[in-house]
This record gives structure tokens, C-alpha cells and sequence, in this order.
């Protein structure tokens, strides 16, 4: 069985953006599972770094928050995308497209010539 990786540096607020973005309002513990889930649970998503990333894009406008019901009877924050925040998933996805672009041109198996 493969060890769970961490989320990579960097990435962690555009996997919450594109969550929201693609889920709609979620707790914390959703979050944390949908992202897990997304990666093919290869990735462990740690409550002591989602957190502060979320209270940091709360306080940056991407995202904002309410007290609500979970599934289970019990009180949860909910996160929601503002209108900021979906400018800012595009954003960085152009960016993330851009890096992978770039590595992939050095894991590339042929050489190019100059």
C-alpha cells in the first residue's frame, strides 16, 4: 500500500479554490475529503495546514464563511468561493498550466536541438 503524500507547497489554496468552485459551500473536514478524494486519495491533507490556508483566503476576500448544520446534526463552519476568489482560481490555474508546461518540457525523453 502507498503511503499519502502531503500536499506539495503552493498548491494547497487553488485545491481549496477549485473545490469550492466545483462543490459549493463545504466544511473544513469536506474539504479536506473532497481534495483526498480528488487525488485518488494519494494525497493527506493535514487540519493544522488547512486551517490557517483557509482563514488566510478568508481574510485575502477569496472565500467567505458562516456557521451551519452538518450532515450529522452538528455545527460546522461552512467556506463558500466570493467573486474575488473565482478570479483567483483562474488565475492561478493559468499559472499552474504554465509551470506544468515548463516541466514537462524538461521530463520530456527527447532533446531538443537549439
Amino acid at each position: 500500500m502507498e503511503e499519502k503524500a502531503d500536499v506539495w507547497q503552493g498548491t494547497l489554496a487553488l485545491m481549496v479554490l477549485k473545490t469550492l468552485e466545483t462543490m459549493g459551500p463545504l466544511h473544513g473536514y469536506g474539504i479536506a475529503r473532497r481534495i483526498e478524494q480528488t487525488s485518488g486519495d494519494l494525497l493527506s491533507i493535514n487540519y493544522g495546514t488547512l486551517y490557517p490556508a483557509l482563514l488566510k483566503l478568508e481574510q485575502e476576500g477569496y472565500i467567505a464563511s458562516e456557521w451551519g448544520t452538518s450532515d450529522n446534526n452538528r455545527k460546522a463552519k461552512y467556506y463558500r468561493l466570493t467573486r474575488a476568489g473565482r478570479k483567483q482560481v483562474e488565475k492561478e490555474a493559468r499559472e499552474w498550466e504554465q509551470t506544468t508546461a515548463i516541466l514537462a518540457r524538461f521530463l520530456s525523453p527527447k532533446e531538443e536541438s537549439s
